[in-house]
């Protein structure tokens, strides 16, 4: 899979992205009334339980706005915090750090959201079941999404359609499977490849090919079981579709490799977190 990178360059290109979004034509026409002579001490905190995630883009939004603003990390990414607790301080210009605000509220916030909720799944899944995220990532925020997938303890599937091959439903309703698969060990260069099954049948068919990983998507537990047992000896094996904390402990027990969870990243709750002068 491809790496995920998050250089201190690419975390400043984007921030400057998302500054322009909110700054653009006219800049902060409300904070511009404050004096920014005033220099003011604020406290980032963390109003509830959470793993804390995206600090660097939370300091580079203020260090955009104003380079003497002092930004002190009092928690590391990936750090599991309770509630009310100090997450870093912020000194500087009351007016450049009221600018700043929101943008840097939005990063930590949605970082740590994806790294909680992972976490989350995580702990109920055990030590022998990796969780996985997907490409249902939010547009241009992929690395960002699964970043903080990787601080929550979770794993990072293929970052895109070049990373390995992943045949999927529509590709088999649109062709057949056995021929699809067989076509792509030929033209694999090194690449992995994972299949999805439905059902116990498309399993079977491909049983005894050379891939990597076999795929189960919204199979019942007892069907699970079942292709699980099946396929372990040849292949990894993982399951997909509708997983929730609720239903995540046991599909795990079933003995399937990894779990592939879209809502950690598509419709992740966000983290509540304040900054308080």
């Amino acid at each position: 899979m491809s790496k995920i990178k998050l250089s201190e360059n690419f975390i400043r290109n984007t921030v400057k992205l998302a500054l322009n979004e909110d700054l653009f034509p006219s800049g902060d026409i409300t904070s511009n009334l404050v004096k920014n002579n005033k220099i003011i001490k604020v406290k980032l905190i963390s109003n509830q339980d959470a793993i804390i995630g995206g600090l660097l883009f939370a300091k580079h939004t203020f260090l955009l706005i104003d380079k003497k603003i002092k930004f002190i990390i009092k928690k590391k990414d990936g750090s599991s915090v309770k509630k009310k607790t100090l997450i870093a301080t912020i000194q500087g210009k009351a007016q450049n750090i009221l600018i700043a605000e929101r943008v840097a509220l939005n990063y930590l916030s949605h970082i740590s959201g994806i790294a909680t909720k992972t976490n989350q799944f995580v702990k109920l899944a055990g030590k022998k079941c990796k969780i996985c995220c997907t490409r249902k990532t939010i547009p241009n925020l992929r690395v960002i999404q699964k970043y903080a997938v990787k601080l929550g303890g979770g794993v990072n599937h293929r970052f895109n359609l070049s990373d390995e091959y992943l045949i999927k439903d529509n590709h088999i309703a649109s062709s057949n499977i056995k021929s699809l698969v067989s076509l792509a060990i030929k033209n694999k260069k090194g690449k992995k490849i994972t299949v999805e099954v439905d059902n116990l049948k498309q399993l079977k068919q491909i049983i005894g090919l050379k891939f990597n990983t076999v795929l189960f998507d919204n199979m019942n537990i007892k069907n699970l079981k079942i292709g699980v047992k099946i396929a372990k000896k040849y292949y990894e094996t993982e399951a997909s579709g509708n997983v929730t904390l609720k239903k995540v402990k046991l599909i795990a027990a079933t003995g399937v490799d990894r779990i592939s969870v879209g809502s950690i990243t598509h419709s992740v709750p966000a983290v509540d977190l304040k900054l308080e002068i």
